[in-house]
């Protein structure tokens, strides 16, 4: 469990990664520990101090609950890629219109970004804290707008969401966790002061000013192996899966389809995919080719997928995962597909004995669904109502980004 900091102690205390800051105890908005730890206030997803229209912010917090199924703020301590949403969330308001200013900070931050090391020094220092239990926030480290992994034009997005028929805007935008383990008490003062480059500033976040440099707190996995519950997507998601469960379950043809769009959209790498016929696929459901290297000069590596929509409650064993890779050929890799989980004996054994099989279970179809803003129980029945069952390949539709489709062989 992480190291803790009394509430009584907050105001004084340095910002360390991953670790807890204790909420008070009175029952009121006074026992938001983010408040006493840093002055911007003890509400909201955005939290700063300054002015925004003023554009004089000095410091900003980001806070996420992880919670909101509509808006999957979504941190991969493994690339330390961050993604968060702004706060225009109903529909009636302007993309920048908002209470809080939370997307004009955006639209500043992101567009000082691109500039020269002078445009870079206006952006505050942006540090992410997430709802731990109760009051309590765990502190996750510092961000620096942007990504090296992407292109300009994608590191904040306008996307559009609809509410009881009703369309509106919020921003999409993309950090990167700099790989600074503490946030000192120093540096803060320095902040607040207006001295942000000053003696105390982690080298990490002087680096992205001067040259945008990017430092990032890459953290590769030590356990490969998911267990059940990593498998499966949490309780208050779950009826996600199931929804997708009930509606698949008598129609494994259907989810075949569905089971390839899923993985045409989780990687854009992947260029091509065909659903094979019924009766004769051989083990594979589906077959195609992922791109790797220059879009100029690619190598092309082939796939195949094979689909289970299993009860969350029913694993996939070692049999079934087997199956799929005695019939991969030589430099295929496989991709399973499930809404389960795969048995802990089957995956351990993949694993350990290195066979390249990439495996989508029940808690990545979920995330996946929320990414597409598909996280609302009229959206999702919507959804597989209007695009399952099909008489076309449905990945047809779901690879429409520049990914070539070609349609399942006809029937003998």
């Amino acid at each position: 469990m992480s190291e803790s900091v009394f509430f009584a102690d907050l105001q004084m205390a340095d910002l360390v990664l991953d670790r807890v800051y204790q909420g008070g105890s009175k029952g009121n908005m006074g026992d938001d520990p983010i408040g006493k730890l840093l002055p911007v206030g003890n509400q909201g997803g955005f939290r700063y101090k300054g002015s925004v229209e003023k554009q004089d912010v000095r410091l900003v917090v980001l806070y996420t609950s992880g919670e909101e199924t509509d808006w999957p703020d979504q941190l991969d301590p493994t690339t330390g890629d961050f993604t968060y949403y702004g706060d225009n969330r109903k529909p009636g308001r302007g993309l920048h219109e908002t209470q809080r200013k939370g997307n004009l900070l955006l639209r500043d931050i992101f567009d000082w970004s691109r500039g020269d090391a002078n445009d870079r020094a206006a952006v505050p220092p942006l540090l992410l804290f997430q709802k731990s239990s109760g009051r309590d926030v765990v502190f996750r480290g510092l961000l620096a707008p942007g990504s090296p992994r992407l292109e300009s034009d994608e590191e904040l997005v306008a996307v559009w969401r609809t509410t009881r028929d009703l369309r509106f805007q919020n921003y999409r935008a993309h950090f990167t966790m700099l790989n600074t383990p503490a946030v000192t008490r120093s540096w803060i003062d320095q902040i607040l002061a207006g001295d942000p480059l000053g003696g105390a500033c982690p080298p990490e976040w002087r680096a992205w000013v001067k040259s945008r440099s990017y430092r990032a707190l890459e953290a590769p996995r030590t356990i490969a192996i998911r267990t059940k519950e990593e498998q499966l997507p949490l309780a208050a998601d779950r009826w996600i899966l199931e929804t997708i469960y009930e509606h698949f379950s008598h129609d494994p043809i259907q989810f075949e389809h569905f089971a390839a769009s899923i993985w045409a959209r989780f990687d854009s790498n992947v260029e091509a995919v065909e659903v094979t016929r019924p009766s004769r696929d051989g083990g594979r459901d589906a077959l195609g080719t992922y791109r790797l290297g220059p879009l100029t000069d690619p190598v092309r590596l082939q796939f195949a997928l094979e689909a289970k929509c299993y009860g969350l409650d029913t694993g996939v064993g070692v049999k079934m995962i087997s199956r799929l890779i005695s019939r991969l050929k030589h430099r295929e890799f496989g991709v399973f597909v499930t809404t389960s989980f795969i048995s802990q004996q089957a995956y351990t054994e993949i694993r350990e004995d290195q066979h390249p099989v990439v495996f989508i279970t029940g808690r990545d179809i979920v995330e996946s669904m929320k990414r597409r803003g598909i996280g609302r129980r009229d959206a999702l029945e919507a959804f597989l109502g209007t695009e399952f069952p099909i008489e076309r390949s449905v990945v047809e539709a779901a690879l429409q980004d520049g990914l070539t489709v070609r349609e399942p062989a006809a029937k003998a």
